[in-house]
């Protein structure tokens, strides 16, 4: 089947669908109270995130996690007062301001990846080669889907 085809739709298709949507409920369930465990809002913990990549524009934190600007500022403004990000000027363009996680946050954001433990258990189940292909056909919807 080419990527221009659409999935027909069949029984086998909802059911992945319906098992794809019941993981992401747990994965925001448990990365919520992860987050809240450590006095932070899924938002923060999401920007900590993303600042694992390294120091970023807050233009693009906003587009990656599809919100406003002045979302994004807000959310920024208190993680700098926890320390856990600092604001520089980028050296290529000093109107853009790069928001980088400083030690505390990229420790706050270890942390808290750690913490989770939703899929641990039942990727323990499965063997190296099925997670290997589990990883490979994620990779393939992910990019499929602009990713």
């Amino acid at each position: 089947m080419s990527n221009d085809e659409l999935l027909p739709e069949d029984a086998l298709t909802r059911e992945v669908v319906d098992l794809m949507a019941g993981l992401v409920a747990i994965f925001h369930r448990e990365y919520e109270e992860a987050a809240a465990a450590r006095s932070l809002t899924g938002a923060q913990a999401k920007v900590l995130a993303l600042l694992r990549r390294g120091p970023m524009p807050m233009r693009h934190i906003a587009q990656t996690l599809s919100c406003e600007p002045s979302n994004i500022t807000g959310i920024v403004d208190r993680l700098e007062a926890r320390g856990f990000v600092t604001r520089e000027s980028d050296p290529q363009d000093r109107r853009v301001k790069l928001v980088a996680a400083t030690e505390q946050g990229q420790a706050a954001s270890a942390e808290l990846r750690e913490s989770l433990n939703f899929a641990r258990e039942p990727l323990a189940a499965l063997g190296p080669e099925e997670r290997g292909t589990l990883r490979d056909l994620l990779h393939r919807m992910l990019v499929g889907a602009g990713g």
